[in-house]
């Protein structure tokens, strides 16, 4: 039954060092709050795993906190490279980072099987394709049924799935809508689960469509808001497109990425903190919205 508590107390007591960790969210609901915490509490030599990794990964990258990342694409969304994730690629700083590079299909069929207790999912894919040259989890099988090669890749089935939602009801269960990508699915495919949310109400008003994680599939609830700030959380605020751009100038050395990350990450106590550290900075400077 989801507990609702702190997200630093949550952090704490579900995030170890070496877990295997889903930070997931698709174009919104973005779990940069949590990703701050994981910075903050210094937790080291996590297997992280999302979709689409963009700055939060990047600043955890940077800030030490990975040694291995399965995705199927990263970057900056529109604009450009994610100039941490790159430098542990290409020079091991702060510390090498392996990856197991996946396409689109493959982990969206991965985390249903993760989510259904399977060990891997089969799927039509990687036909004239080079990364299974790239990446030995991808494997091949032949269909018992019709002599078919499919592909097989190992399900995902986190330690740890964290994600952001825009709310919950006081018995810990989630609300939910809009773009929606694998968020219902690394909950349900994680041991354990950590969802910050916008607020918490008396009862959920589910729109038609929306999803509702029950309480018992979640471990912690943690009230955070605008916790997916700079990406938006439909219904509650839009998207920071300035802060990606900065951001881009930010990462792209060490010394400023390493600067701002204490500054506005290390020394702040909480998100609200870290959201007043930015407000605080000149206009000339990066500001957050």
């Amino acid at each position: 039954m989801a507990e609702i508590t702190t997200l630093r107390e949550a952090v704490a007591k579900l995030i170890g060092d070496g877990d295997y960790v889903a930070c997931e969210g698709f174009t919104h609901l973005i779990p940069f709050a949590a990703g701050h915490e994981i910075i903050r509490q210094e937790k080291r030599n996590l297997a992280l795993v999302r979709m689409t990794p963009d700055i939060i990964h990047d600043q955890m990258i940077g800030m030490g906190c990975a040694r291995e990342l399965t995705f199927s694409w990263g970057g900056n969304p529109g604009v450009g490279s994610l100039h941490r994730f790159r430098d542990a690629v290409e020079r091991g700083w702060p510390a090498p980072l392996k990856l197991y590079e996946r396409s689109h299909a493959d982990l969206a069929n991965a985390y249903a099987a993760g989510a259904s207790g399977l060990p891997f999912a089969v799927m039509r894919g990687y036909v004239g394709n080079d990364l299974p040259k790239h990446n030995p989890q991808i494997k091949t099988l032949i269909c018992p049924f019709t002599g078919e090669t499919l592909a097989a890749v190992p399900s995902v089935r986190p330690d740890v799935a964290v994600i952001h939602a825009q709310k919950a009801d006081r018995k810990g269960n989630v609300l939910i809508y809009g773009i929606v990508g694998v968020q219902k699915e690394a909950v349900l495919a994680a041991k354990r689960s950590i969802v910050t949310v916008e607020e918490i109400v008396a009862s959920l008003d589910a729109p038609r469509n929306a999803t509702i994680l029950p309480n018992w599939v979640v471990s912690a609830v943690c009230c955070v808001p605008r916790g997916a700030r700079p990406s938006y959380a439909e219904g509650y605020y839009g998207r920071d497109n300035k802060f990606y751009s900065d951001w881009d100038e930010i990462a792209r050395e060490r010394e400023t990425f390493l600067a701002w990350m204490t500054r506005h990450v290390m020394s702040t106590t909480d998100f609200a903190d870290y959201e007043r550290s930015l407000s605080a900075v000149q206009p000339k400077q990066v500001s957050h919205g």
